[in-house]
């Protein structure tokens, strides 16, 4: 029997609304519990790691999640690079989403878009509150993250529109 199945199927389990909160509950007040929580998310959906985003905060459809700003993450310009950016907005819109989710649904993106307001510099900080999803209905809900720097100044805005719908396995 392999580990990697059992791996598969433990994240996958963790991707619902009621473990994502317990996983939460949790890690929010253990020493570095916000970066192992964004670890999870990492390993949940492995580009999301790449930013390497630690959770402040999660409640039922509110997430807080910030990025370091670092070298990985730059342009050319000595900023936050835009797709690092959008990487950001679309795991605070998708965590908010999820954790809004009764038992049984899942969702998945159909739309994300950006407006960049100024140079990003420093942590970046996404905040999104999504809507609580109804129960069994195939429904799109249009979400938004504030992307703002460590002096709470907006540089970008996200917007994401999210499927959501009964899970089949």
């Amino acid at each position: 029997m392999s580990l990697i199945p059992n791996l598969t199927e433990a994240l996958s389990q963790l991707a619902s609304s009621e473990t994502l909160r317990r996983a939460w509950s949790l890690l929010r007040h253990a020493p570095g519990g916000g970066v192992l929580m964004g670890q999870i998310l990492g390993n949940l959906a492995p580009y999301t790691g790449t930013i390497r985003p630690e959770v402040l905060e999660l409640e039922e459809g509110y997430t807080r999640v910030r990025m370091r700003d670092r070298r990985a993450v730059r342009n050319h310009l000595r900023s936050v690079h835009a797709i690092a950016l959008m990487n950001l907005g679309e795991v605070a819109t998708g965590v908010a989403m999820m954790s809004s989710l009764p038992e049984g649904l899942r969702g998945i993106i159909t739309h994300l878009e950006m407006d960049y307001l100024k140079k990003a510099r420093g942590p970046i900080t996404a905040e999104c509150r999504a809507p609580i999803a109804s129960a069994n209905e195939r429904r799109e809900y249009d979400v938004q993250a504030d992307l703002t720097d460590e002096a709470g100044q907006l540089v970008a805005r996200a917007r994401a529109r999210w499927l959501i719908g009964p899970a089949t396995h």
